[in-house]
């Protein structure tokens, strides 16, 4: 049945010349239908992003707006926006092409439509958009090399607009009936910007995240290389200028759109059985470490073992490639023939240089371990020969995930001090780029892990350690726990004031973590320092001192279970934010590793696992634990829930 709306609006648009719209539709619609083709250009300079040229099939049909939304349209939807009309001097009448709308705003409106309609309404996903737009073509334009005058919106740089028509459905239209898709106005998509792939691909939707939406098809006042098939283009979510509107895609496939921020996205396996045979992978897959890479993947290793002290232990990889959502199969990272691999870490420089730091076990156990380094300028898929960086095998070496760069552009690397649960950890530190290693230690015994007290080891092993503002070092880690004055249990907090060679000690306001529980403390891109651990250990941990308190928007307060992330932005002093890292929804997980299956609800989280972490340039935060990866971002750590 039509509503009031869709009465009114067929009014409008019937009287403007647009033409009479059935009963059933506020938009008019052409039928794309299902196929293949080959997305992209060979294109450098500027257009390299357009590579490399892609197979890519859309496995189903769908509907297409005819037109790009108009003003009538999206008006009918806000009526608010009436107001921007003719803003720089453009989209003044009812049936021009909308402009002045964000990339919410178009997913509202789509919302909005499907509402009304009863019908399934989004953006385009950019391969949809490509595919409409060449409909079979492979010229720069569906209309051959270049554009009819027609269809031209004075294609040039200005600095102030010229009086120019966007009257939508002008033009000529390509083989699928489809208006506009070269120039009147940029138009956007439902991806993230992110790189393409030489892989084939059945309904890409991009990257799960990003920075910038895509937009295509070029725009009025735009010189006409920027109007090709081919060319992408993409701007920040909230941004709404005068070259930019939409149209809509009707179909039953629904792609997921993600808010724009705060966010937290379904944890996934990283940990994948391997495709190829003779990829060793044994029973224990543990300790991992975790990088951003200047292609946009992601690169994970762990260690696969059936024993942790056992010579059979290597250390697999596998990569979450830009725009996919599901990690790689593993494969064979590093492995000294019949030695123990125990304790790895990956690192970007921010540089264009990623680091490996493995310990080499003479024997079985991770005791005495040497420490060698390894480097990749290409985004991991190639590394330089192992280095020893510290050529004994002895105690103090074994590698933490966690490598910092300091604001002197020093290396350091965290290991634990020795074998045990309480040895506390250790530094090796890099004055020149990784070329020569020291450890500040002078030798002394192990200290007295004391609030007040001064030594040369961390407290705690699997220690994180960050740079403060003032150039000293803080690091928090598992076991040494420190009882207060009251008789509480704290994790240790060591800082040190001279680069690594000693620390003092004090309680931090954490609970301390026991075993198959490691920590992460990192400093996001945005200035706060994050600290990931777990409230209590769930087998180790009195029931009366298990669980921490957390705060509800409503400020009611919760006691949850499991892992938490806590923010400072003092430098450590106070961490006023501290949130359950789950986002209230019930889900049955498999931990891996010493955790095994857990419940994630309201009050749950994962209740160990090896933790390691590092923020993509895009401002994702990315926590592995021993099998599990999860994402999210700084605003929805800092929303209550």
């Amino acid at each position: 049945m039509k509503t009031t709306v869709s009465i009114l609006l067929s009014a409008v648009l019937c009287t403007v010349g647009i033409g009479c719209l059935s009963a059933q539709s506020l938009i008019e619609t052409v039928e794309i239908p299902a196929g293949s083709f080959y997305m992209g250009s060979n294109g450098e300079g500027e257009d390299a992003d357009e590579a490399p040229v892609h197979r890519v099939t859309i496995s189903q049909s769908f509907r297409m707006g005819k037109t790009e939304v108009t003003n009538a349209q999206f008006e009918a939807f806000r009526p608010s926006h009436k107001s921007l009309r003719g803003k720089d001097g453009v989209s003044k009448e009812d049936d021009e092409a909308v402009v002045n709308v964000s990339y919410q705003d178009a997913v509202d409106f789509c919302k909005w439509l499907s509402e009304k309609e009863g019908k399934n309404y989004r953006l385009p996903t950019e391969a949809e958009w490509e595919y409409a737009c060449r409909a079979g073509t492979y010229t720069k334009y569906y209309t051959g090399d270049y554009l009819p005058e027609s269809m031209c919106r004075n294609q040039t740089i200005v600095r102030n607009y010229q009086p120019v028509s966007l009257k939508a459905g002008s033009g000529v239209p390509n083989a699928f009936g489809l208006y506009n898709m070269h120039g009147n106005v940029e138009e956007w998509c439902l991806d993230w910007y992110g790189p393409y792939s030489d892989e084939a691909q059945t309904d890409p939707t991009g990257p799960a995240t990003g920075l910038y939406r895509v937009t295509r098809g070029g725009s009025h006042h735009t010189p006409t290389d920027y109007l090709r098939s081919a060319n992408r283009m993409a701007m920040l979510p909230d941004d709404r200028h005068s070259l930019t509107g939409f149209r809509v895609v009707q179909s039953d496939i629904q792609f997921p759109v993600l808010p724009e921020t705060c966010f937290f996205l379904d944890p996934i396996p990283f940990v994948v059985a391997p495709e190829i045979p003779d990829v060793p992978f044994y029973a224990h897959n543990h300790q991992p470490s975790v990088t951003w890479c200047d292609n946009g993947d992601l690169l994970a290793i762990w260690f696969s073992a059936n024993q942790e002290n056992g010579r059979g232990m290597v250390v697999l990889q596998s990569r979450l490639k830009a725009g996919e959502d599901h990690w790689s199969p593993a494969t064979l990272f590093f492995k000294v023939p019949d030695r123990n691999m125990t304790g790895s870490s990956l690192f970007n420089d921010g540089h264009g240089t990623l680091y490996h730091f493995n310990g080499v076990e003479a024997a079985g156990d991770w005791q005495n371990l040497m420490v060698v380094m390894r480097m990749s300028k290409d985004n991991g898929y190639t590394w330089t020969a192992p280095k020893i960086i510290a050529p004994e095998h002895a105690k103090r070496h074994q590698v933490i995930s966690g490598t910092i760069r300091t604001s002197k552009g020093w290396l350091v690397q965290a290991c634990d001090a020795g074998p045990e649960g309480h040895d506390g950890a250790a530094v090796l530190v890099s004055k020149d780029g990784g070329r020569s290693w020291e450890d500040p230690w002078d030798g002394a015994p192990k200290p007295e892990f004391r609030e007040g007290t001064v030594g040369t080891t961390v407290a705690g092993i699997h220690a994180g350690v960050v740079e403060l503002k003032d150039g000293s070092w803080m690091a928090l880690g598992r076991g040494n726990t420190i009882v207060t004055k009251n008789g509480s249990k704290r994790m240790p907090m060591s800082v040190s004031e001279d680069g690594g060679a000693t620390w003092r000690y004090s309680a931090s306001p954490f609970p301390p973590i026991d075993g198959g529980q490691r920590l992460v403390l990192m400093r996001l891109r945005e200035g706060p320092i994050l600290l990931v651990s777990f409230t209590d250990h769930p087998q180790r941990t009195p029931e009366d001192e298990r669980g921490m308190v957390f705060k509800r928007k409503d400020g009611t307060e919760y006691r949850g279970y499991g892992m938490y992330a806590a923010l400072s932005y003092d430098e450590g002093k106070t961490w006023p934010v501290r949130k359950l890292l789950s986002d209230g929804n019930e889900r049955f997980l498999d931990g891996g590793a010493w955790t095994g299956f857990f419940v994630m609800d309201t009050s749950h989280a994962e209740p160990r696992g090896y933790l390691a972490g590092t923020q993509s340039p895009d401002g994702i935060i990315h926590i592995v634990s021993s099998r599990l990866h999860y994402r999210f971002d700084l605003k929805w750590l800092e929303q209550l829930p």
